[in-house]
Protein backbone atom coordinates (compact mmCIF):
# COMPACT_ATOMS: atom_id res chain seq x y z
CA UNK A 1 0.00 0.00 0.00
CA UNK A 2 2.85 2.39 0.78
CA UNK A 3 4.08 1.85 -2.76
CA UNK A 4 0.63 2.77 -4.11
CA UNK A 5 0.47 5.91 -1.98
CA UNK A 6 4.01 6.83 -3.07
CA UNK A 7 3.04 6.31 -6.71
CA UNK A 8 -0.04 8.47 -6.30
CA UNK A 9 2.04 11.14 -4.55
CA UNK A 10 4.48 10.97 -7.47
CA UNK A 11 1.52 11.29 -9.81
CA UNK A 12 0.37 14.30 -7.84
CA UNK A 13 3.77 15.94 -8.04
CA UNK A 14 3.97 15.24 -11.75
CA UNK A 15 0.49 16.57 -11.95
CA UNK A 16 1.91 19.83 -10.73
CA UNK A 17 2.26 20.51 -14.40
CA UNK A 18 -1.31 19.49 -15.23
CA UNK A 19 -4.50 21.53 -15.00
CA UNK A 20 -7.97 19.94 -14.78
CA UNK A 21 -11.56 21.18 -14.07
CA UNK A 22 -14.83 19.80 -12.64
CA UNK A 23 -17.91 20.78 -10.67
CA UNK A 24 -17.51 24.27 -9.19
CA UNK A 25 -14.21 25.07 -10.86
CA UNK A 26 -13.50 27.72 -13.45
CA UNK A 27 -12.21 25.41 -16.16
CA UNK A 28 -13.72 22.14 -17.41
CA UNK A 29 -11.09 19.98 -15.68
CA UNK A 30 -11.11 21.70 -12.30
CA UNK A 31 -12.89 19.99 -9.40
CA UNK A 32 -13.90 21.58 -6.12
CA UNK A 33 -13.17 19.04 -3.40
CA UNK A 34 -14.84 21.25 -0.82
CA UNK A 35 -13.33 22.21 2.51
CA UNK A 36 -10.67 19.67 3.37
CA UNK A 37 -9.47 21.05 6.66
CA UNK A 38 -6.91 19.78 9.08
CA UNK A 39 -8.13 17.09 11.50
CA UNK A 40 -9.11 18.52 14.88
CA UNK A 41 -6.70 16.17 16.62
CA UNK A 42 -3.69 17.65 14.84
CA UNK A 43 -3.28 14.70 12.49
CA UNK A 44 -1.59 14.64 9.11
CA UNK A 45 -2.64 17.30 6.62
CA UNK A 46 -0.88 18.14 3.35
CA UNK A 47 -2.08 20.66 0.79
CA UNK A 48 -0.27 21.43 -2.47
CA UNK A 49 -1.64 24.00 -4.93
CA UNK A 50 0.44 24.70 -8.00
CA UNK A 51 -0.79 27.28 -10.46
CA UNK A 52 0.25 28.05 -14.01
CA UNK A 53 3.08 30.44 -13.07
CA UNK A 54 4.87 27.98 -10.83
CA UNK A 55 4.31 25.14 -13.29
CA UNK A 56 5.76 27.25 -16.12
CA UNK A 57 8.81 27.95 -13.99
CA UNK A 58 9.22 24.22 -13.35
CA UNK A 59 9.00 23.59 -17.11
CA UNK A 60 11.82 26.05 -17.72
CA UNK A 61 13.95 24.39 -15.07
CA UNK A 62 13.65 20.88 -16.58
CA UNK A 63 13.51 21.84 -20.25
CA UNK A 64 17.16 21.15 -21.06
CA UNK A 65 17.37 17.68 -19.48
CA UNK A 66 13.73 16.52 -19.74
CA UNK A 67 12.14 18.15 -22.82
CA UNK A 68 9.11 15.80 -22.79
CA UNK A 69 8.43 16.58 -19.14
CA UNK A 70 8.76 20.30 -19.89
CA UNK A 71 6.28 19.97 -22.76
CA UNK A 72 3.82 18.20 -20.48
CA UNK A 73 4.25 20.79 -17.74
CA UNK A 74 3.47 23.59 -20.21
CA UNK A 75 0.14 21.92 -20.93
CA UNK A 76 -0.86 21.98 -17.25
CA UNK A 77 -2.67 24.89 -15.64
CA UNK A 78 -3.29 23.65 -12.11
CA UNK A 79 -2.31 20.85 -9.78
CA UNK A 80 -4.02 20.40 -6.45
CA UNK A 81 -3.15 17.67 -3.95
CA UNK A 82 -4.68 17.11 -0.52
CA UNK A 83 -3.68 14.36 1.89
CA UNK A 84 -5.65 14.06 5.10
CA UNK A 85 -4.77 11.85 8.03
CA UNK A 86 -7.83 9.93 9.17
CA UNK A 87 -8.98 9.16 12.68
CA UNK A 88 -12.20 7.98 14.30
CA UNK A 89 -13.68 11.51 14.20
CA UNK A 90 -13.12 12.33 10.51
CA UNK A 91 -12.98 8.92 8.76
CA UNK A 92 -16.69 8.68 7.92
CA UNK A 93 -16.75 12.29 6.64
CA UNK A 94 -13.78 11.57 4.36
CA UNK A 95 -15.39 8.38 3.05
CA UNK A 96 -18.59 10.31 2.34
CA UNK A 97 -16.58 13.07 0.63
CA UNK A 98 -14.87 10.53 -1.64
CA UNK A 99 -18.23 8.93 -2.50
CA UNK A 100 -19.83 12.35 -3.19
CA UNK A 101 -16.95 13.52 -5.40
CA UNK A 102 -17.05 10.30 -7.42
CA UNK A 103 -20.83 10.60 -7.79
CA UNK A 104 -20.52 14.19 -9.04
CA UNK A 105 -17.82 13.18 -11.52
CA UNK A 106 -20.03 10.35 -12.83
CA UNK A 107 -22.98 12.76 -13.22
CA UNK A 108 -20.83 15.32 -15.03
CA UNK A 109 -19.63 12.88 -17.64
CA UNK A 110 -16.13 12.22 -16.36
CA UNK A 111 -14.79 8.83 -17.38
CA UNK A 112 -13.63 6.45 -14.67
CA UNK A 113 -10.43 4.88 -16.03
CA UNK A 114 -9.06 3.15 -12.93
CA UNK A 115 -10.94 1.54 -10.03
CA UNK A 116 -9.20 -0.42 -7.30
CA UNK A 117 -11.09 -1.84 -4.35
CA UNK A 118 -9.18 -4.44 -2.43
CA UNK A 119 -10.08 -6.52 0.57
CA UNK A 120 -7.20 -4.82 2.42
CA UNK A 121 -9.24 -1.61 2.36
CA UNK A 122 -7.49 0.18 -0.49
CA UNK A 123 -9.99 2.18 -2.55
CA UNK A 124 -8.76 4.13 -5.57
CA UNK A 125 -10.68 5.96 -8.28
CA UNK A 126 -9.10 7.75 -11.25
CA UNK A 127 -11.30 9.89 -13.51
CA UNK A 128 -10.53 11.87 -16.64
CA UNK A 129 -12.37 14.63 -18.47
CA UNK A 130 -11.51 14.47 -22.16
CA UNK A 131 -12.03 17.06 -24.86
CA UNK A 132 -13.20 14.92 -27.76
CA UNK A 133 -10.37 12.57 -28.74
CA UNK A 134 -7.75 15.31 -28.56
CA UNK A 135 -6.68 15.96 -24.99
CA UNK A 136 -7.48 15.69 -21.31
CA UNK A 137 -8.92 18.73 -19.62
CA UNK A 138 -8.69 17.21 -16.19
CA UNK A 139 -7.65 14.26 -14.07
CA UNK A 140 -8.98 13.43 -10.61
CA UNK A 141 -7.55 10.78 -8.30
CA UNK A 142 -9.23 9.83 -5.02
CA UNK A 143 -7.63 7.35 -2.65
CA UNK A 144 -8.68 5.87 0.68
CA UNK A 145 -5.64 3.90 1.73
CA UNK A 146 -5.62 0.42 3.19
CA UNK A 147 -6.14 0.68 6.91
CA UNK A 148 -8.14 3.89 6.34
CA UNK A 149 -5.29 6.01 7.75
CA UNK A 150 -5.35 8.69 5.06
CA UNK A 151 -7.38 10.05 2.17
CA UNK A 152 -5.76 11.54 -0.93
CA UNK A 153 -7.40 13.91 -3.41
CA UNK A 154 -5.60 14.98 -6.61
CA UNK A 155 -6.83 17.25 -9.40
CA UNK A 156 -4.77 18.12 -12.47
CA UNK A 157 -6.11 20.63 -14.99
CA UNK A 158 -4.80 21.46 -18.42
CA UNK A 159 -4.68 20.56 -22.07
CA UNK A 160 -2.87 17.25 -21.85
CA UNK A 161 -2.33 14.89 -24.77
CA UNK A 162 -2.61 11.17 -23.91
CA UNK A 163 0.75 10.40 -25.52
CA UNK A 164 2.38 12.94 -23.19
CA UNK A 165 1.12 11.06 -20.16
CA UNK A 166 2.38 7.75 -21.49
CA UNK A 167 5.79 9.23 -22.37
CA UNK A 168 6.14 10.81 -18.96
CA UNK A 169 5.03 7.60 -17.23
CA UNK A 170 7.59 5.64 -19.22
CA UNK A 171 10.39 8.16 -18.63
CA UNK A 172 9.75 8.33 -14.88
CA UNK A 173 8.60 4.71 -14.51
CA UNK A 174 5.30 5.72 -12.89
CA UNK A 175 2.83 2.89 -13.49
CA UNK A 176 -0.38 4.90 -12.86
CA UNK A 177 0.60 7.37 -15.59
CA UNK A 178 1.37 4.55 -18.00
CA UNK A 179 -2.00 2.91 -17.24
CA UNK A 180 -3.99 6.13 -17.56
CA UNK A 181 -2.36 7.00 -20.86
CA UNK A 182 -2.74 3.44 -22.13
CA UNK A 183 -6.44 3.29 -21.26
CA UNK A 184 -7.05 6.59 -23.05
CA UNK A 185 -5.44 5.37 -26.27
CA UNK A 186 -7.90 2.45 -26.60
Amino acid sequence: MKRSINQFMALAIVAAGLNLNAFAGTSPGEVDFGKLGEPDTGGKYIEVNLGRNLISLAARLVEKHEPEAAKLLRSVQLVRVNVIGLNDENRSDAEKRVKDIRGQLDKQGWERVVTVQEQSGEDVGVYVKARADEALEGVVVTVMDAGKKEAVFVNIVGDIKPEQIVALGEALNIDPLKKIGGSLKK
